[in-house]
């Protein structure tokens, strides 16, 4: 089995390509957030829906194969339900007020040097950053 690095370093260079591919192919961000809202029809503008419901399709599908190829991964979850749907509820709470969420600032902004993107993934990268020091320190 390679090291660990590896994975990661192909998985960013996978994401970076698709994003690419998708802003150079067909003048789109690839953000996913955006492209979710669109392929359920909450937004009006946008790439083509089957573009999205493809793209969106595609994100489990992808993991699904690697599963396949290398080996289930093992996957946890908080044990109260409720902790889940509160935290989906936020994350897309956070992306509406945010413009886009972290794929669509984070890898697509930044690499277009969006002041916008900029500030949000260092915004988000530090609140991220702190919640995970007050988990640790309060023990949870």
């Amino acid at each position: 089995m390679p090291q660990a690095w590896i994975f990661g370093l192909l998985g960013g260079l996978i994401i970076g390509g698709a994003a690419a591919l998708m802003l150079l192919g067909l003048g789109r961000i690839a953000g996913v957030s955006g492209l979710a809202a669109r392929a359920v029809g909450l937004a009006d503008a946008g790439p083509p829906p089957a573009l999205a419901i493809a793209f969106i399709l595609g994100l489990p599908l992808g993991g699904w194969l690697m599963a396949r190829a290398l080996g289930e991964v093992s996957l946890s979850f908080p044990p109260a339900m409720v902790t889940l749907v509160a935290g989906g509820l936020l994350v897309g709470f956070g992306t509406r007020l945010g413009s886009g969420c972290t794929s669509g600032h984070g890898v697509c902004g930044m690499s277009r040097f969006s002041r916008r993107s900029i500030l949000a993934t260092v915004i988000f990268m530090t609140s991220g950053i702190a919640t995970v020091a007050f988990m640790r320190v309060a023990g949870l």
